[in-house]
């Protein structure tokens, strides 16, 4: 019985071992864009009649103003990659959780809680934007909350994830994917913006694609 017991907790130590190997080569890969004490890697976007940006409590927070946000000032792919991280409407009724990223040699943004504070979409598609075309959808924001947000960027599509289900997937070969016109073009090639709202920002990761 004895001996049973040792070889049942010897299989379960392995067990644990192997399941505690594979969790780490899931997460292998991911690179962290912001170190939670610090603007190092970024830089205020100079938007007209932005807000303070400073960091706080873990978090890049956006103040609030017309447009509010960061750059990222390291180098990033143009496709093949994938992107998460956590955000936060703390205060407002506007987008909280706009980014912009690179896609080939354009680039696009992924608006979250746009047009009063509902519209999720990518700005801009075959000139429309995220109110407008076929990713536009609704939903309801909680401030004060904080989303984990996903996105992974091929040559043939854009696809994103909110709390791990999914609200984007859009094919665009054949499509012409671009800014909406505006100041967003100082977000490129990746950045982040509010709008009217202050946010929170954390835990940004990316990391290259196996395969496109």
């Amino acid at each position: 019985m004895a001996a049973a017991a040792r070889s049942g907790w010897s299989f379960a130590l392995l067990f644990a071992l192997a399941g505690a190997a594979w969790g780490q080569a899931v997460e292998a890969g991911w690179t962290s864009l912001f170190d939670g004490k610090s603007l190092e890697g970024w830089k205020e976007t100079p938007f007209a009649g932005r807000g303070k940006v400073e960091v706080k409590d873990g978090a890049i927070i956006l103040g609030s103003g017309y447009l509010t946000g960061v750059t990222y000032t390291g180098k990033f792919p143009e496709s093949g990659y994938e992107i998460r991280f956590e955000a936060a409407r703390l205060k407002g009724h506007d987008f909280f959780a706009g980014i912009t990223f690179p896609v080939g040699k354009s680039f696009c943004t992924w608006i979250n809680g746009g047009w009063g504070g509902s519209v999720v979409g990518l700005s801009n598609l075959d000139g429309e934007d995220a109110s407008e075309n076929d990713t536009s959808t609704s939903r309801d924001f909680e401030n004060g909350r904080w989303y984990a947000f996903h996105l992974v960027v091929t040559k043939e599509s854009i696809r994103a994830w909110i709390d791990g289900r999914q609200v984007i997937g859009a094919d665009i070969r054949g499509r012409r994917v671009d800014l909406r016109f505006g100041e967003i073009d100082l977000s490129a090639p990746l950045g982040f913006a509010s709008y009217s709202t202050v946010a929170g920002l954390r835990k940004i990761e990316y990391r290259r694609l196996g395969v496109e």
